[in-house]
């Protein structure tokens, strides 16, 4: 995700701290649960806040100015105008792995299947003779998608924020990812490829909150450059400044969710294997390390196994360093529970962003989670094939946003218009109706809007 300038260095590789929160016989009620279970520091949230209304006044005042002062501020980066050029997008194509391009290729059909069956249909719905109500899903007109760039490169997100916006039928979409100094300013070319590759040609090398902040409220042309169009709907991950700069300007834009520093939990019995639940909890704190790691079980054997495998495969792993800070923060841990009911609780309460299964009878166990982004059933769905390759999308609401979010999807780019036909016969059959009703809100007007229909030869 991309990572703040203030964002301490990652310390040297140490032994994982991966610590214990023990519900078992504490009979805790769902706020109990949700207090309990491991989190990251929240005040983080309130010092970033400051931070980007700053950034936010500034992109509104100074536009193009301001977002070359921050790219030269944050990234490193000499900015004239932040459009990446078409020619710069053609040449990452180019020039892409035959590899990595055939692995994109296959994440994009496989999307793109997933996305084109979500699509809900219109409904028109007869209430009686000359009272139609129907329900259309219409696109929004233009989508600003993020993606993340900082401690690692993100094509895959392209794909999941790209793939539904264009199933949706959106006609206008821009694409920002930060501005990298070692390619010249541009984000990095895998994400222009990724971009090139699903036919999105309006890129920006603008980064973290200052990127949510010119797809919100727009930027002017001026001498540099053309300006950047306000969107509608602004989606994509990122890190807590991100997450910020979507709240702050949600009702000027629709947001898909406050998708955040990444998190997984695993929810296991004794049945699990250790080493893979010790890979999958490695997988995702190799993010950042802020990354939230979390196993729930009622098995000590499983927990104190685990363990062993976390320092056996964290030293070993190539962001050795980044991952044992992440598993020993006070995000990550294990949650030591009574039984699998209690399991399920703590899951719901939790509200994972990422949630893996590994029980017996791995399926009926995830069917009865109600809270999560994503759910990974059984030793053969594991988080990092929803990253990229199994069809589903890995833009997942975080910090417990999963209890009353979802994922991206189709539906994130559509809105449902609600069209009212009634006759002439059909509205005079409710309108004493509507005449008591306007009558007891003490609306009256509403109800002779109504009557006066019916006063005058029509």
């Amino acid at each position: 995700m991309t990572i703040s300038p203030d964002s301490p260095a990652t310390p040297p590789a140490a032994a994982v701290s991966f610590r214990t929160v023990d519900l078992r016989g504490r009979g805790l009620t769902l706020a109990g649960l949700r207090a309990a279970v491991p989190r990251a520091r929240q005040h983080t949230v309130a010092d970033a806040e400051q931070k980007v209304l700053d950034i936010i006044k500034a992109v509104r005042a100074d536009g193009f100015t301001a977002l070359s002062d921050l790219a030269l501020r944050f990234d490193g980066v000499q900015q004239v105008h932040p459009r990446v050029p078409a020619a710069s997008l053609a040449r990452a194509l180019a020039e892409l792995v035959p590899a990595v391009r055939g692995a994109l290729e296959e994440s994009i059909s496989r999307a793109r299947r997933f996305a084109d069956g979500q699509r809900p249909r219109d409904l028109d719905v007869e209430l009686g003779d000359g009272a139609l109500v129907s329900q259309n899903w219409v696109p929004v007109s233009r989508v600003g998608l993020y993606v993340p760039g900082g401690l690692a490169v993100y094509p895959s997100s392209v794909i999941m924020n790209v793939v539904p916006a264009l199933a949706a039928g959106v006609q206008s979409i821009a694409l920002a990812s930060p501005p990298q100094k070692d390619f010249g300013g541009l984000p990095h070319p895998t994400i222009l490829a990724a971009a090139a590759l699903l036919g999105i040609d309006e890129v920006y090398a603008i980064g973290g909150a200052q990127a949510i902040a010119a797809f919100a409220y727009g930027v002017e042309a001026n001498d540099a450059g053309p300006a950047l169009e306000p969107v509608d709907v602004v989606t994509g991950p990122g890190n807590i400044f991100v997450a910020t700069a979507k709240r702050l300007v949600k009702g000027v834009v629709g947001i898909d969710s406050e998708a955040g520093t990444t998190e997984i939990a695993i929810l296991a019995d004794s049945t699990a294997q250790p080493d893979l639940v010790a890979a999958d909890l490695i997988s995702q704190a190799e993010h950042d390390p802020q990354a939230a790691s979390v196993l729930i079980t009622d098995s000590e054997d499983l927990a104190a196994a685990v363990r062993v495998e976390l320092d056996r495969q964290a030293a070993g792993t190539k962001h050795s360093a980044r991952v044992c800070e992440a598993l020993s923060g006070p995000q990550s841990g294990v949650v030591l529970v009574e039984d699998l009911e209690q399991g399920i609780a703590a899951c719901d309460a939790y509200a994972a962003e990422h949630l893996e299964i590994m029980t017996a009878d791995a399926a009926a166990v995830a069917a009865r989670i109600r809270n999560a982004g994503a759910i990974f059933v059984g030793d053969y769905s594991p988080v990092s094939l929803g990253d990229y390759c199994a069809g589903s999308n890995h833009v997942l609401p975080t910090s417990g946003t999963a209890a009353f979010s979802s994922g991206l999807n189709v539906t994130t780019f559509l809105r449902a218009i609600q069209v009212i036909n009634y006759s002439r016969a059909a509205l005079q059959e409710v309108s004493g109706h509507i005449v008591s009703l306007s009558g007891a809100e003490d609306l009256p007007a509403h109800g002779e809007a109504v009557t006066a229909r019916f006063r005058q030869a029509h």
